[in-house]
């Protein structure tokens, strides 16, 4: 997926009704304080309630987040870049990605915007819960993985608003390349944002000698 031209200037226009188009527009803040709060509560809650010790919290809390850093690059790879003829498949992918490679400077969509991210969080919330009762034979697990989960999200995407808004810190540009590269040359490869291990592993990591 690559748009004929990449436009550093300008945004795209998603959806002819206004509100629905100032529906697809954040600030970061505003993710910020929709889900910061909510993870401390839960991990609050997981020990003070649920009574879980504190080493298990951090311990499922970590694995939560390393399980992210494996889905943000599955997901960008194989969802964000997926690949069909259907008109109305084109045009989810463009709504959900492709918008942001033919724009990819435009801050106001770095993050996904409150509404999709409040259906798509409680989604995911479900699957948790549904997955520890099966799994740990306790859905109480959940208010210590998805505080992980989505703290990974929040890096992820800050990482994200960073490399497209800002200068990189001399002990981060190899992330910045990684993702300049992905975006303007290599779009089937430097699927990593956050990190650069998933490239590595799976032989995606763009070529740095051209």
């Amino acid at each position: 997926m690559q748009p004929e031209k990449v436009k550093n200037k300008g945004q795209a226009r998603l959806f002819k009704n206004p509100v629905l188009e100032s529906l697809t527009k954040t600030r970061p803040w505003v993710i910020y304080i929709l889900y910061i709060p909510v993870c401390l509560y839960m991990l609050y809650y997981s020990h003070t309630s649920l009574g879980f010790s504190i080493g298990q919290v951090f311990k499922v809390f970590f694995m939560a987040l390393a399980i992210w850093s494996l889905f943000e690059y599955i997901a960008h790879r194989y969802l964000f870049h997926f690949e069909t003829d259907s008109k109305w498949g084109q045009r989810i992918v463009y709504i959900f990605h492709g918008n942001h490679h033919e724009y990819p400077r435009d801050r106001m969509r770095l993050f996904m915007p409150p509404v999709p991210s409040i259906i798509l969080a409680s989604v995911i919330f479900t699957a948790i819960w549904f997955l520890s009762k099966l799994i740990m034979g306790n859905p109480h697990y959940t208010f210590m993985f998805f505080p992980g989960f989505m703290i990974g999200y929040l890096a992820y995407v800050s990482m994200h608003y960073a490399i497209h808004a800002y200068k990189p810190p001399r002990y981060l540009k190899a992330l910045w390349r990684n993702h300049h590269l992905h975006h303007y040359k290599y779009p089937e490869k430097g699927f990593g944002v956050s990190s650069t291990f998933w490239d590595v592993i799976f032989k995606t990591v763009p070529e740095k000698n051209k």
